[in-house]
């Protein structure tokens, strides 16, 4: 892999995490770095996933398909992760204030 190409998967990670977090209601736990490895996640099985369906490029424009699995994708993962970040907290919390 290339710079350009480690420089394109972040930004695209970005992106998709952050449109990903815009998604999910209410407020999660989870940092910028957490978002964009969600996010990059997300891209890449996206674009597997719209490649296995055959949907993965279209004649003119942008792939709106693909992008909404990246988004969708980077929405569960972003609730996943919240979820798993929370209860690690907690349990964390619990024991310190025994």
């Amino acid at each position: 892999m290339t710079v350009t190409g480690i420089i394109t998967a972040l930004i695209v990670g970005l992106v998709v995490g952050a449109l990903g977090r815009l998604v999910v209601p209410g407020r999660q736990r989870i940092g910028i770095g957490v978002t964009i490895l969600v996010g990059i996640v997300a891209a890449l099985l996206g674009t597997a996933l719209a490649r296995a369906l055959g949907i993965a490029t279209t004649t003119a424009g942008i792939d709106w398909i693909e992008i909404m699995f990246q988004v969708a994708l980077a929405a569960v993962g972003v609730v996943l992760v919240a979820n798993l970040m929370g209860r690690n907290s907690r349990r964390r919390r619990r024991y310190v204030r025994r």
